[in-house]
């Protein structure tokens, strides 16, 4: 295929995992230019070859700028746009607070495209190409989202979520009425262009065991969807958890027993698990994602990075906008490595940057497709300046080699380090 653009920078491709072997910069491969044509990413080399390789292509010239793949945020709520950053509330009250009566108004088609649009357009500007977001109980939701990102050409990941008890009268459903919205669902968009369904109970408390059983029904029927749900956030939710079922032997459980345990499950936060937990997880190859200005925000718990990694788990890294704090996956990467140093356990930048990009899309199996510049994946990219700001540039400047000014650029950084984004072979 002939190339349409050549982009010069550092363009970082990862040849390994930052997490294995004997040091994280080990995994990361340096290019001086990546070629695209089609919405693939066709080869990586220098510059003068790459130009000469492909001579009729427009030339993006991006000098000491980083080039990577688009970041990757595995856990979202794009309903939530508009209170983001509401104040000082515990999960439950924040839900009931802020949330919920947010999510009535999605009912209304005409607010939910704007919100998506709103969402999607703050998202990208931080460098976002690909998330996988909870919709709300109403099909007009999905429909928004999904019409959203179709026309921005972007691969996105999204569920009506699922709620038929502890939620307001007019934000509930019923166990056979989310069965067949979302059967609907998924026969008009799972598969279309760039698109893919999430089957979305949104956890064990807003959902009847009548429920969940016709949850895991439909996901036998569909196994190649994905099925996110919440696990494990807050102390006080698991022991609501185990005061609603109290037959179960904990809260994974809870999913265990009605078919919502699998390969393609994403279990959000996974702060407080038990050791039976942490086993099952791992053995059926589930994703955990970490979200930790969520959980810090909302005072959830520490999540256990290192030891979650030694035991061989699939982690993803997310915003968990509203909850989360910020749209931006620097902020997230920030947060990251925060609570890292709180457990004594820092992450490197590698590893930080890992984590947002193919760490993510193995947790959505979207691993080869996304989430890395090589031969043959998507061309969803992002240019981040490493001297965006004055304080980030005096910093730089003074930086031993380019993880020092990464690091620099993921603690202190925000949209204005993203130069620029490319989704599906196009730029902004």
């Amino acid at each position: 295929m002939q190339a349409e653009y050549i982009l010069r920078g550092q363009v970082l491709s990862f040849a390994g995992t930052p997490f294995e072997g004997d040091s994280p910069e080990a995994a990361v491969k340096l290019h001086e230019a990546v070629a695209i044509g089609g919405g693939k990413v066709l080869e990586l080399g220098t510059w003068d070859g790459l130009r000469k390789a492909h001579p009729a292509v427009e030339l993006v010239d991006h000098g000491d700028r980083l080039i990577l793949a688009g970041f990757v945020d595995a856990h979202v709520h794009f309903p939530q746009t508009a209170i983001i950053a509401s104040w000082g509330k515990r999960l439950i009250d924040w839900l009931n607070s802020y949330t919920f009566p947010e999510e009535m108004r999605f009912g209304d088609r005409a607010y939910a495209d704007e919100i998506a649009g709103r969402y999607l357009d703050l998202t990208r500007a931080n460098g976002t190409t690909t998330m996988c977001s909870y919709c709300t109980i109403h099909p007009e939701s999905v429909d928004a989202f999904f019409t959203a990102a179709q026309a921005r050409g972007q691969r996105v990941v999204a569920g009506k979520t699922c709620m038929d008890r502890n939620a307001p009268d007019g934000l509930r459903d019923t166990a056979q009425s989310a069965h067949d919205d979302s059967a609907a669902l998924i026969g008009r968009w799972h598969g279309v262009d760039r698109l893919s369904y999430a089957i979305t109970p949104r956890f064990s408390p807003t959902s009847t065991p009548e429920q969940l059983e016709a949850m895991g029904a439909l996901w036998a029927d569909h196994p190649d969807c994905l099925m996110q749900t919440h696990l494990s956030e807050q102390t006080d939710e698991i022991t609501w958890v185990k005061s609603l079922f109290p037959e179960a032997r904990d809260y994974l459980d809870t999913y265990e027993q009605f078919g919502l345990l699998g390969a393609r499950g994403l279990y959000g936060h996974a702060i407080h698990l038990e050791d039976r937990e942490r086993a099952r997880l791992r053995e059926v190859g589930a994703a955990l994602v970490h979200c930790p200005t969520s959980n810090t925000f909302i005072g959830s718990g520490l999540f256990d990075m290192a030891g979650l990694m030694a035991e061989g788990q699939r982690i993803g890294l997310a915003t968990d906008t509203g909850g989360g704090s910020s749209f931006s996956m620097l902020r997230t990467m920030a947060a990251a490595y925060e609570v890292g140093q709180l457990r004594g356990t820092p992450l490197h930048a590698a590893q930080l940057l890992w984590l947002a990009t193919q760490g993510s899309a193995r947790a959505l199996h979207m691993g080869d497709q996304i989430g890395n510049i090589a031969p043959g994946m998507e061309a969803d990219l992002v240019v981040l300046d490493l001297a965006s700001t004055p304080a980030i540039a005096q910093r730089s400047a003074g930086a031993k080699d380019l993880w020092e000014s990464v690091f620099a650029t993921i603690m202190m950084g925000d949209d204005r380090a993203v130069a620029e984004v490319w989704i599906n072979g196009a730029h902004d």
